[in-house]
């Protein structure tokens, strides 16, 4: 969908065609009665002045008859027209409306949410930023783009019919006009169509220059009003860090200055609609009353046509100069359709573009990983892998030569703060994107990565214990059993609901009970390959290590490689380790060895927990210390 056109057509020749395009037919065949009720319109508008002006006549014998007739008969088609056929009209070209607006959105949606990670891939742009704001360009933009788009097309088919139906009657009622006596009978109708074919072509020039200044300030202020929507929804996200850090008086003078930025484009925009409106105003005057009576005045004054024929061939230009003025009247919104599909187009582009990531990210830097698959047996082998940041200049910041996890190895990951741990995670699960390496899974292997921040979307506690699947391939009892052994088997009997007293679960669970959800989903999926990455930075020494716990029991065969702050990592209740290795990253270089052989369980729960006050240093403290020593020195 590159392109206006292809955006355009992409609806029309989907599987949807059929009902697409007898949606179209409808509105097309109600715009052609229009544009023919229109003609009538002007007849019975003549026929009604005629009534009165003759209606003191002494040859019209039932005056008041024909005044009521003809004053009903106006009426009548006024009802037929703005009631049956525009009223109808109006409820098929808003169904068509809905249909391609969800048609689009369902595609859209497909595309930002496939398994090639697009939505995340398509935020990190060549260049440091993907599209701004694509919950309004889905939302909004397509919903405004669809419906104006609808509106042109109807407008253009409103156009082509009323030049068919209203100059055929121009010309059947044409006459012969003083001066121009060489075109016989076709004199006041040439004359009538080159008074529109002047005035409305030269107008719609001015209304496409200031339509063009239009579309600028509308692109404007859509990009102002995203930025300000999307800072208030980061805020309602981050609310208790702002009230934590008494933040709220920067966090209002950042809003203040997005919407100064909203309020100076809105000013410039409503100027200029208001420009736009008085011009408007202008032309339909003049128009309506001067270029519509004009061309029909010299043959009536001629006495070429009596009154009625001159009021009828008058209603008829206006009725045309109305129908060729579609455009002027309706600029503002073409400027809207072009800035709406702007943002649209630029959406699709950018989901294309990163369709093939590696080529994606080359333009911007190096990326060069390889994932393939090899034997369970072998677990997971890492080769030659460097990490990078954006450049093409850039040096690694993470290497490592070759690294090996067994089936059922657990890996403790550390180093310093910004020393890449969280970094290789993700490029081994495809989420860095610059870099180099091979990345060898065990084939037919589940992998489930677990964050740190844990954001629950607005759905019922079984789909966020099923996640990634669907609760569908998950039983209830499942779906319990194991909210049960994470620790959060209060929540059971609320399974299938959504909310609990109005509130989402992303409200309702606690920092540590997210992340004993997590557990949740981890024993039911059953992964062959777990990555924790902080999983548990939120519960407490005894929370940590029924995490580990709950994993080890039921998860027998599973890799883990594992991000913690800890300087060791937690062992089991008796005192066993959960950890067989320790993968180090120091001085950008990873490395792997088996873990040391374990301190007294005394000392591992002081390294892990230190107290708040000085210890008194007793000889076995001593001698503990030492041995602490010793060892650190043989790991360096």
């Amino acid at each position: 969908m590159r392109g206006f056109w292809g955006l355009m057509r992409a609806y029309w020749f989907s599987d949807r065609w059929q009902e697409a395009w007898a949606l179209a037919a409808i509105i097309a065949l109600l715009t052609a009665l229009s544009s023919k009720t229109g003609v009538w319109f002007a007849i019975a508008s003549g026929e009604l002045v005629n009534s009165i002006a003759f209606f003191h006549d002494a040859a019209n014998t039932t005056p008041l008859t024909s005044l009521l007739s003809n004053a009903g008969w106006l009426v009548l088609l006024v009802v037929i027209k703005d009631v049956g056929i525009t009223g109808t009209r109006t409820l098929v070209s808003a169904t068509l409306h809905r249909k391609w607006r969800g048609w689009l959105n369902g595609r859209f949606n497909d595309a930002l949410l496939d398994a090639n990670h697009t939505h995340f891939h398509a935020q990190n742009g060549a260049e440091g930023s993907g599209p701004d704001n694509i919950d309004q360009r889905v939302q909004e933009s397509v919903k405004d783009m669809t419906g104006g788009a609808i509106g042109l097309a109807m407008g253009v088919l409103a156009v082509a019919t009323s030049l068919f139906f209203v100059g055929q009657k121009l010309i059947a009622d044409s006459t012969e006009v003083a001066g121009l006596e060489f075109l016989g009978d076709y004199g006041s109708a040439v004359l009538a169509l080159a008074a529109v074919a002047v005035y409305v072509p030269f107008n719609t020039w001015i209304a496409m220059k200031l339509g063009g200044m239009l579309e600028r300030l509308s692109v404007r202020m859509q990009q102002a009003e995203g930025s300000y929507r999307g800072e208030l929804t980061t805020l309602l996200r981050r609310s208790f860090h702002v009230a934590a850090a008494r933040g709220e008086e920067v966090q209002k003078a950042m809003h203040g200055r997005l919407y100064q930025d909203i309020d100076q484009t809105w000013g410039r925009l409503n100027r200029v609609n208001a420009g736009y409106s008085s011009f408007e105003l202008v032309y339909n005057f003049i128009g309506a009353r001067i270029v519509a009576y004009g061309p029909g005045l010299i043959p009536f004054i001629h006495n070429k046509v009596d009154l009625k024929g001159y009021i009828t061939g008058a209603e008829l230009v206006n009725s045309l100069i109305s129908q060729c003025s579609w455009f002027i009247h309706v600029m503002p919104a073409i400027a809207a359709l072009r800035a709406n599909s702007r943002r649209v187009i630029e959406l699709a582009e950018a989901i294309e573009n990163v369709q093939q990531p590696a080529d994606f990210y080359r333009q911007s830097g190096h990326s060069d990983f390889r994932y393939t698959h090899q034997n369970p047996v072998f677990g997971l082998t890492i080769q030659h892998l460097e990490l990078m940041q954006r450049g093409v200049d850039a040096a690694p910041f993470v290497t490592t030569e070759r690294l090996r996890f067994r089936r059922g190895e657990w890996t403790f990951l550390k180093g310093e703060s910004g020393s890449g741990k969280t970094s290789l995670i993700k490029a081994i699960n495809g989420l860095w994107p610059y870099g180099r390496g091979t990345v060898v899974f065990p084939e037919g292997v589940k992998t489930f990565y677990a964050a740190q921040e844990v954001k629950l979307p607005p759905v019922s506690l079984k789909e966020l214990v099923c996640l990634p699947d669907s609760p569908d391939d998950h039983s209830d009892t499942k779906a319990a059993a194991a909210l049960h052994r994470a620790g959060l088997g209060e929540f059971i009997e609320y399974l299938s609901e959504g909310t609990r007293d109005n509130h989402s679960w992303d409200q309702i669970l606690s920092g540590g009970q997210k992340q004993k959800l997590i557990v949740a989903r981890i024993l039911l999926q059953q992964p062959g390959l777990l990555f924790l990455d902080e999983a548990t930075a939120a519960l407490d020494p005894d929370g940590k290590v029924a995490f580990h716990q709950a994993i080890k029991d039921n998860c027998p065969d599973v890799i883990v490689i594992s991000v913690m702050h800890e300087a060791i990592p937690p062992r089991s209740a008796t005192g066993e380790e959960f950890y067989n290795s320790v993968l180090s990253i120091a001085d950008g270089v990873a490395t792997k060895k088996p873990l040391v052989p374990t301190l007294p369980r005394e000392i591992t729960t002081i390294l892990a927990n230190p107290p708040a006050r000085p210890i008194a240093r007793t000889p076995m403290l001593e001698d503990g210390w030492a041995r602490i020593t010793r060892m650190r020195l043989r790991q360096k």
